[in-house]
């Protein structure tokens, strides 16, 4: 029992008992006080940002908006919007009105040549039924995205007597419904009366037209909500109200960050409470351990095994950090024939590494043109995927194809066929100086258009169509040097294209689309 009771491991063990007790339960005082007060400032700025950020889509949009909301308001009642849609929905809709338009009014700009108003009413409803689809999903991915239980653009009516209010729900992110015909359609217009004094926030934001301090708190069918309302004002016009609420009963990240902050506090209790049981211990076990530092110390800077001698010379007695110090003296020297080893074996793995990488690099060339390969070109479609997730992309592909290959490689031999390649790539990289360009199939060719290149495509696709043909007609070359080639070019357009691929099948077929136009003339 003595020999317990003398142990290091017991000692430290009943002080820092002592010590967890205590610490653990200032800081349990702590996280709650600071949790209580930091939660409902820090949920109303994460809101308010959400309703800023749902007032830069709507108003964005503009006068577009503004005919929206106004056919909407005079004709919800038999207006028919699909329960069920999604992404691919919405871009269908848009079709639909804009072809529409387009065989109706060609030519002609909405709001310039053409107001509003003097549409014909399949065009409004269709205007109006895509562009309610497309705002529903703003503020839908906007409650998903965020984790908020409910968004909302409601237009308020004027104060009635009893100090209550009408409030239009034109927006709902909580989709109703309604049969018409059999079929499911979105229950618009919904109107409920809302007072005053339970809907203060509200209220003033309406009435005053700015963002209010605070939020409302209230129980709806939803549960327990923060709610948060901001005026939206276009081409200086109130149109109605923001609205966002969020769950306050769900922990989210917002509580985390406010734990992390407690535990910082926790960590200035715990130094002090070391450095006092730093002072404790320090005559009675510490000396050794500084003389066991020194020398690890000296060893650090010197690496010199002697000094093995003078930690072994001092490691007397039979507690823990006797034992320890002749465990060090051991590993120094275990050490020693370790760093001998591992220098031997760095140098090995830098050898191995360089190698790797020159079969790397190998690997993603094409073994003809010396130009980025398929494989290169994979990792660039991943690279702007990723882009186009995060809404940071802009680019524009470019197919570029050699025609009569097979001629030449059938009537000439595939080596002037490769001589024909080669030709063409050399154009393409030096009409696309600024751009990656990528070998993926036998006569294909893919360019990557950013920044310059990117902004002056037009003229860099007359200058290769004008190389190509002076290339074609080329009398003082060979019959295989006198190259053709289609390019086709494609912009990347976040609204309708969500991946890299949809990017490349337009171009493709922009470049067969400039296949058959080269064939019309040649045989014209």
């Amino acid at each position: 029992m003595g020999k317990i009771h003398e142990s290091l491991l017991f000692k430290f063990a009943v002080i820092f008992f002592v010590f967890t007790v205590i610490t653990l339960a200032m800081s349990g005082i702590s996280m709650y006080l600071n949790q209580m007060t930091s939660y409902k400032s820090e949920r109303e700025e994460s809101i308010k940002q959400v309703a800023s950020y749902l007032e830069m889509v709507l108003s964005v949009d503009g006068d577009d908006f503004i005919y929206w909301q106004e056919y909407f308001c005079e004709n919800y009642r038999t207006l028919l919007v699909p329960h069920n849609f999604d992404k691919d929905d919405i871009e269908l809709a848009r079709k639909k009105y804009e072809n529409l338009y387009e065989k109706k009014y060609p030519g002609k700009v909405l709001g310039v040549d053409i107001a509003f108003k003097d549409l014909t009413d399949d065009v409004k409803i269709a205007y109006t039924v895509y562009k309610h689809e497309y705002y529903l999903y703003q503020f839908e991915q906007a409650r998903k995205r965020f984790n908020l239980a409910y968004t909302e653009y409601v237009i308020p009516g004027a104060e009635k007597p009893g100090k209550s209010f009408d409030v239009m729900y034109a927006l709902d992110s909580l989709r109703d419904e309604r049969l018409v015909g059999g079929k499911k359609y979105l229950e618009l217009g919904i109107t409920v009366e809302h007072k005053i004094d339970e809907h203060p926030r509200e209220w003033e934001a309406w009435s005053m037209g700015k963002l209010p301090s605070g939020f409302d708190i209230f129980d709806n069918q939803y549960g327990k909500d923060y709610a948060c309302y901001l005026p939206l004002f276009i081409d200086g016009k109130k149109l109605g109200l923001i609205g966002v609420e969020v769950d306050i009963v769900k922990i989210n990240k917002d509580i985390l960050r406010s734990s992390v902050r407690q535990m910082l506090f926790v960590g200035l209790i715990l130094v002090f409470a070391v450095v006092l049981l730093l002072y404790y211990i320090y005559y009675h076990y510490i000396s050794k351990l500084s003389h066991l530092k020194d020398s690890v110390r000296l060893y650090s800077e010197g690496k010199n095994a002697e000094i093995v001698s003078d930690i072994e010379k001092n490691a007397t007695g039979k507690d823990e950090i006797s034992v320890l110090a002749m465990q060090v003296s051991s590993m120094i020297m275990e050490l020693e024939n370790y760093m001998r080893n591992l220098l031997e074996t760095a140098k090995e793995l830098r050898d191995t590494q360089q190698r790797a990488d020159a079969m790397n690099e190998l690997a993603n060339r094409d073994a003809l043109t010396g130009i980025r390969n398929k494989t290169a070109y994979d990792n660039e479609v991943h690279q702007l995927d990723w882009e186009i997730a995060d809404g940071s992309a802009e680019f524009a592909i470019a197919m570029i194809d050699l025609n009569f290959l097979k001629r030449i490689n059938d009537t000439f031999g595939h080596e002037h066929g490769n001589v024909a390649i080669t030709k063409l790539c050399y154009i393409i990289c030096h009409v696309f100086e600024h751009s990656p360009v990528f070998r993926v199939g036998g006569d294909e060719f893919v360019v990557i258009l950013r920044d310059s290149d990117y902004r002056n495509m037009d003229e860099l696709v007359k200058e290769f169509n004008r190389q190509i043909s002076e290339s074609s007609r080329d009398k003082n070359v060979n019959m295989w040097e006198r190259i053709s080639a289609a390019i086709g070019i494609a912009v990347f357009d976040p609204d309708m294209d969500s991946a890299v691929e949809n990017v490349f099948r337009r171009a493709d077929k922009a470049m067969y689309q400039r296949k058959r136009e080269m064939k019309t003339l040649r045989n014209s």
